[in-house]
């Protein structure tokens, strides 16, 4: 037997509400296939309206929009390779999320995402119905089934596609990246190998939405678990397949094997991603953000000009009293490293115009927090003045850790409209910042070597707001404190879990409150890029208002 089947993988970037610009894309991809000889052009899920695209789905008119741009999608790719792709399906007062397939000029048939997530950044349940288990579609001379992202995490679907003559299963995904699912997806993905021994080619999106960012990856196994393809991490990419028709069924022919990046290399592109792909879909062609000379600005700085260049990097110095000589000799070399424009803003006139504005008001008191936080609230006015003038979009550079006990101040350090390293542990902020000092990619629009100072990567944090404070005044040593967020954070542990973990039950205690007061602030903070599947904001959703705190 001799028969082949062509298909081409278009594992492509879409803009969540660009109904028309991702029809454009599918049109592009589709002119590549029908180049290439395949018979088959697929695109992931939800394709077609980007994804992840939340309540825009239950607008009828929205759905309707993309119904008519897929039927005229159909059209005009009537003479080539057939079509699959991802979009929202309304049929008998139901909607679906659908992997719907176009050959000839008509659409001809549709699988329905059957397992609706309801976990972490998903809310399918009630977004989409769920429709009876489908079985597989018929397209010249292959029966395909597409279990969608979630159905294969299961055994169900798979199973009664390859019951019901499914030959090949082809799964369009929308599965986000985080630091811990690569492994997780191939060892579902093998597993339904395994069950059915069908060859199955996992396609995924890339591109970053909101918080969200995914990371493609796309790959195909043959029976038995073998790896087929390995399509690259966190770019576009397009490819053309071949599965040849043996006495034991279709088969993957072996293709391109991109190499996988390890933990610290994927969440530095993820970052890079996410802010490049933030700013090109909410129309910021610049950014800017304070230095200063500390080690989570100078990340966010090298991010920045890595997913956007130097040119759209400014860099603000605001100096206080207290802003020590080093701090400014910092900033000014990593400015220097990374090629960005830089400008010292000094915040003391302001600073004592407003002191002495609130004198007769604080007469009798002891100064405290609140002239500290004044500081920041200046330097978050003067930043938000000139993006507002400029253009361009203030990014803020608090840590996870930070983020999680409120060490932030809210309409000072925190204005700005995205956070690349949100979801970043402070010890992670150090190991990446040396990975990235190591290492250079073709991805990186920055310069290679060394674009962070070694002393800001080496001396003590500090915010600087009084004289020689250092955070560990008032926080336990970073390692200590991101190893009890990690717990109670990352994993939900107990009190009494950290303890039987060797941490001291009064500073869990006290991470426990922080964390729990602070979440008023994390309501008001900017996105940014999900690194974990435990990153605040969809993946954590706690009350403001809690008085619960662990008896343990």
């Amino acid at each position: 037997m001799n028969a082949q089947f062509r298909i081409t993988l278009a594992q492509l970037n879409p803009s969540v509400g660009d109904i028309k610009g991702n029809a454009e894309l599918a049109r592009a991809a589709w002119a590549q296939a029908r180049a290439e000889g395949a018979d088959l052009l697929a695109l992931p899920e939800m394709f077609l309206i980007g994804y992840n695209a939340q309540d825009l789905v239950l607008k009828p008119a929205f759905v309707a929009d993309a119904m008519d741009a897929a039927a005229a999608l159909a059209r005009d790719c009537a003479d080539g390779p057939a079509i699959a792709i991802g979009m929202p399906w309304a049929e008998g007062g139901s909607l679906y999320n659908a992997y719907v397939f176009m050959d000839g000029g008509q659409i001809i048939g549709a699988s329905y995402k059957y397992h609706l997530p309801n976990t972490h950044v998903f809310d399918e349940k009630r977004l989409f119905d769920q429709p009876p288990m489908g079985g597989p579609v018929a397209l010249r001379g292959l029966r395909i089934g597409s279990p969608i992202c979630e159905d294969i995490w299961n055994a169900d679907v798979a199973e009664t596609m390859a019951e019901t003559g499914a030959e090949l299963l082809l799964v369009p995904n929308g599965s986000p990246y985080d630091r811990e699912k690569r492994h997780a997806r191939l060892n579902h993905t093998v597993a339904r190998v395994v069950e059915t021994d069908l060859p199955l080619i996992y396609l995924n999106l890339v591109g970053g939405q909101d918080d969200q960012i995914f990371d493609g990856g796309s790959f195909a196994l043959n029976p038995g678990g073998k790896l087929a393809l390995q399509m690259p991490y966190f770019m576009d990419a397009t490819t053309t397949i071949t599965l040849a028709q043996t006495d034991d069924g279709w088969r993957v022919e072996q293709a391109d094997m991109a190499p996988a990046p390890d933990e610290a290399e994927a969440d530095y592109h993820a970052m890079v991603l996410g802010l490049r792909d933030y700013c090109a879909k909410t129309g910021f062609a610049r950014v800017l953000l304070g230095l200063s000379g500390g080690i989570d600005s100078a990340l966010v700085a090298a991010i920045a000009v890595d997913a956007l260049g130097a040119d759209a990097v400014r860099g603000v110095m605001l100096p206080s009293p207290y802003t020590s000589d080093h701090s400014l000799e910092d900033a000014r070399a990593l400015a220097a490293a990374l090629g960005c424009h830089l400008d010292n803003l000094p915040i003391e006139p302001a600073r004592s115009a407003i002191e002495g504005s609130l004198a007769p008001f604080f007469a009798g008191t002891t100064p405290d927090l609140t002239e500290e936080n004044i500081q920041s609230r200046l330097r978050g006015l003067f930043l938000m003045a000139l993006s507002n003038k400029t253009g361009a979009m203030l990014l803020t550079t608090g840590n996870k850790s930070e983020v999680a006990v409120g060490y932030a101040t809210i309409y000072g350090d925190m204005a700005g409209g995205y956070n690349p390293i949100k979801d970043l542990y402070k010890t992670r902020v150090f190991a990446i910042s040396r990975w990235r000092n190591a290492q250079h990619r073709d991805w990186m629009a920055g310069p290679a070597g060394a674009v962070i100072p070694e002393r800001i990567i080496t001396k003590p944090p500090s915010a600087e707001l009084r004289p020689d404070q250092k955070d560990s005044d008032s926080l336990p040593e970073y390692d200590v404190l991101d190893g009890i967020l990690e717990m109670l954070v990352d994993r939900d542990a107990s009190v009494a879990d950290c303890v039987a973990a060797g941490f001291n039950r009064d500073d869990v205690k006290r991470i426990e409150h922080l964390l729990y007061i602070s979440e008023y602030k994390r309501f008001q903070s900017a996105p940014g890029a999900r690194l974990s599947n435990r990153a605040f904001w969809l993946d954590r959703r706690y009350p403001i208002a809690n008085r619960w705190r662990d008896p343990s």
